[in-house]
């Protein structure tokens, strides 16, 4: 199978999470205008598309992208799929994700939701008390395959602070649609922001002895 790219193009118009700045990419030299080389402007989100979390995006003072360890964004990773609709509990962690899991990726119906075009408050999230047991289980990194990896509008952000406090990067706007279940190599590398709450990463996933 090899190289999976999981990665949500970036383009104009895109879908953004709600509130959030919305993509504008322009063009400033264009060589079919006679200049020398053709450069766009990029105007978007820290949290645009495929994107990491890191811990000071909801926790002020914790640590900024710089500080977040490249090893846990590489490795080996379990991509778990599951039907549990609005929430993601504690029960579907435990069916789900085997003891010394470090990455693990939540597949669910939000891969269709990409196709739609506009956001969706609708989307599939992990609850607070699945959130502390990925901390207790001593995982890394948790991602899912929408915008954010808690519900819309959720009261107090518990999941977010819960992972973050705790040091869990969060991988949210990945497109699982073409990803089987089953474990991979996690290659996920965001842009390198000074003091950044977050940044847009490529995030590829390869199959196990590929």
């Amino acid at each position: 199978m090899g190289l999976i790219d999981v990665t949500l193009p970036i383009r104009s118009g895109m879908v953004t999470y709600e509130g959030d700045p919305t993509v504008e990419i322009t063009e400033r030299l264009s060589i079919a205008k006679g200049d020398p080389a053709n450069v766009r402007n990029l105007s978007l989100g820290s949290h645009t598309g495929t994107h990491v979390d890191a811990p000071v995006h909801f926790v002020d003072g914790a640590p900024t992208l710089d500080d977040v360890p490249l090893d846990a964004l590489m490795g080996e990773t379990l991509v778990v799929e599951t039907d549990a609709a609005p929430l993601i509990g504690v029960r579907d962690c435990e069916a789900l994700i085997p003891p010394g899991t470090e990455r693990v990726i939540f597949k669910t119906r939000n891969s269709r939701l990409w196709r739609r075009g506009q956001f969706s408050r609708e989307y599939v999230a992990v609850d607070a008390a699945a959130a502390r047991w990925l901390v207790d289980h001593r995982v890394r990194i948790a991602g899912i395959d929408y915008l954010s990896i808690e519900a819309f509008e959720s009261a107090g952000h518990p999941v977010h602070k819960t992972l973050l406090g705790a040091h869990v990067v969060i991988l949210e706007g990945l497109d699982l649609s073409a990803v089987a279940p089953g474990s991979y190599e996690l290659i996920c590398l965001p842009l390198k922001i000074a003091g950044g709450d977050g940044a847009p990463c490529r995030a590829l996933l390869r199959s196990r002895g590929a």
